[in-house]
């Protein structure tokens, strides 16, 4: 069979006290009901693990499939290794920073990520990630609104996108070097210590025991469709709890082998900051990807048994594979038919004829077992969030043997709010709310999420922070329901619902998601607020493909209600992207950007 993947396609926080600083070994198992820090959380299970057995802090935690040094081979640390950086780059820190002093971190995925992220907060200090994709102004917004003590860049191209809005005051700190007037990491890691710092042995011991669960941990920026970012005050018990949440899930999945995670959603997202820690919690080796590029190559590399991505890789995913699909013929074609057939009947836990669990089988070992080699082999699960995973791509993939669970959360919910459970998915929902938290639905179908994992408030922004949580309540500006399951289904965006001249509520995200289900089609953009039909942008490499496109929207306008129809489009050959600024980094749409560029030519299509 074919490929059915193109795989190219000092201060204040730390009184200097044995008491406070010197940890002690434990063997109690952890119960992170009991963990006070997201630092306290690595610790321990440190500790744990090396006093279970003292060869495991030699396992490799984190790899790079990055070249390192202009070398193509990757670069990786042992636990022992990442606790003694963490710990050596904490012990410059504290001589830098007072307690809840901001730093920024500005860094495509890597090993020094992770340390840089654990070692502020284990300084004292709050972490506040940066998208490598940010505009100008929004490095400018960001770095003025939450005033930096220290930035940590990764090398001299992240330099340059900040360095006109660093100020005398705010220290600066390269993961590379490539300025002799920086302080680099290497320099912190292999310096010898000057009477300034701990000695070696205290070194050892330096963890930070005066963190509490409700202290800031981080101030994450959300990206925003619209304005400036807001900065999203999280607590260490806000992430902890969504830990506890995930791990009852993710146990089922990794109960038997070492769990294998390949991170290619940037750091600087909520949801992949938080999976950091989910990574601590199992005891896993972590891989970072190198591109999105070489992601299904970094897969082959990695082998993970779990990834978590936004639900634009999944349909980049389907596109592919489902094109390959379409070119096969005769028994082959008939064989991919029937397994996506009774992939879904048993996903929906419909009863298969004998008959059909023959056939089953043969397309478990000739497709299905080939689709997971191509993944790595040992895939457990793909996990979606981010945003709203169409029904028909969460069935086409775990119908062919790629489990794939859909998520739900948000920035401000730390992020997770709930999650499909394996053997137990219902595609349509975003599965059960975590029981860490509580979710209902307000009388206008909005939902309300009310927890430990809510954010502690917009930073400087008292009258947005007040607007949105009410009474302890989250409000999210997501309508939904919840089913007779207990399941959370999502069923619109309050801020994005289009209100034709009749009065209708039209989700354009929907219709954007079925038209992208087309391989010609490329992106989407549905507009019609205020107007008696809803038309479209639709963004496709060649204008030849317009007459395809037309059958393809008049076959899907047959399955829609008559006011979700889209009775005229416009082809563009321009996508929405994160340069353009028509794009957030976590690869939503700015609807009102995209507004700005073609509203006119939108017009005219009225």
């Amino acid at each position: 069979m074919a490929e059915l993947v193109d795989a190219h396609d000092s201060k204040s926080c730390f009184a200097r006290s044995e008491s406070s600083i010197l940890s002690s070994p434990t063997k109690k198992i952890m119960e992170l009901k009991e963990i006070n820090s997201l630092v306290e959380l690595f610790f321990k299970k440190f500790e744990q693990l090396t006093s279970d057995n003292l060869q495991k802090k030699n396992d490799i935690f984190l790899v790079s499939l990055k070249e390192k040094n202009n070398s193509s081979a990757s670069f990786s640390y042992t636990w022992e290794e990442t606790n003694d950086k963490i710990k050596n780059l904490s012990n410059y820190l504290i001589n830098l920073i007072s307690k809840n002093d901001r730093c920024v971190l500005l860094s495509e995925n890597r090993p020094e990520w992770f340390i840089s992220d654990l070692a502020i907060m284990n300084a004292g200090g709050v972490t506040v990630p940066l998208f490598t994709t940010y505009s100008e102004n929004d490095y400018k917004y960001i770095i003025n609104d939450c005033n930096p003590k220290v930035c940590i860049v990764s090398n001299e191209e992240q330099f340059k996108k900040i360095k006109n809005y660093i100020h005398d005051e705010i220290i600066l700190i390269s993961i590379d070097k490539f300025d002799q007037n920086i302080f680099c990491f290497e320099e912190i890691f292999e310096k010898p210590f000057n009477d300034n710092f701990l000695e070696m042995e205290q070194l050892k011991n330096l963890y930070n025991k005066n963190i509490k669960r409700n202290d800031l941990a981080c101030i994450i920026y959300t990206s925003g469709t619209t304005g400036n970012p807001k900065g999203v005050m999280l607590s260490h018990g806000g992430i902890l709890s969504n830990c506890e949440g995930a791990k009852e899930i993710l146990d089922s999945l990794v109960k038997y082998e070492k769990p294998v995670f390949l991170t290619w959603l940037p750091l600087s997202h909520s949801y992949e900051h938080t999976v950091q820690y989910v990574q601590i919690l199992l005891g896993a080796k972590v891989y970072y990807a190198e591109s999105l590029e070489k992601l299904l190559p970094n897969m082959a590399v990695a082998k993970p048994t779990i990834m978590t991505a936004v639900p634009r890789f999944y349909q980049n995913l389907y596109n592919k594979i489902f094109f390959n699909f379409s070119k096969q013929k005769g028994f082959k074609k008939k064989l991919i038919e029937n397994t996506i057939s009774f992939g879904i009947k048993k996903l929906n836990k419909e009863k298969l004829y004998f008959n059909e669990k023959i056939i089953d089988f043969l397309c478990e070992k000739l497709v299905r077992k080939k689709i997971k080699q191509q993944f790595g082999g040992r895939l457990k699960a793909f996990i979606s969030g981010g945003g709203a995973l169409d029904q028909k791509i969460g069935e086409f993939l775990n119908s062919i043997g790629l489990p794939t669970l859909q998520g739900y959360g948000l920035t401000e919910t730390s992020p997770v709010v709930s999650c499909n459970v394996p053997g137990k998915i219902k595609i349509e929902t975003v599965g059960p709310p975590f029981k860490t938290n509580e979710v209902k639905i307000a009388e206008d179908g909005e939902i309300l999420v009310k927890g430990e994992n809510v954010m502690l408030g917009y930073w400087n922004m008292k009258k947005e922070t007040e607007e949105i949580i009410k009474n302890g309540w989250l409000y999210t500006g997501d309508i939904g329901e919840i089913t007779k399951d207990g399941n959370l289904k999502i069923t619109d965006r309050k801020k994005e619902i289009i209100v034709n001249l009749g009065g209708d509520n039209i989700s354009p995200s929907k219709i954007e998601n079925l038209l992208c289900l087309n391989e010609k089609i490329k992106q989407s953009f549905v507009y019609g607020d205020k107007k008696t039909y809803l038309v479209a942008l639709i963004v496709t490499e060649s204008d030849e493909n317009k007459k395809e496109i037309e059958i393809y929207l008049e076959n899907l306008n047959k399955s829609l209600s008559s006011v979700e129809k889209v009775k005229k489009f416009k082809l563009i050959n321009e996508e929405f992207t994160i340069e353009n600024r028509m794009l957030t980094p976590t690869l939503k749409l700015k609807r009102k950007k995209i507004l700005e560029n073609y509203k006119e030519q939108l017009e005219k299509l009225y």
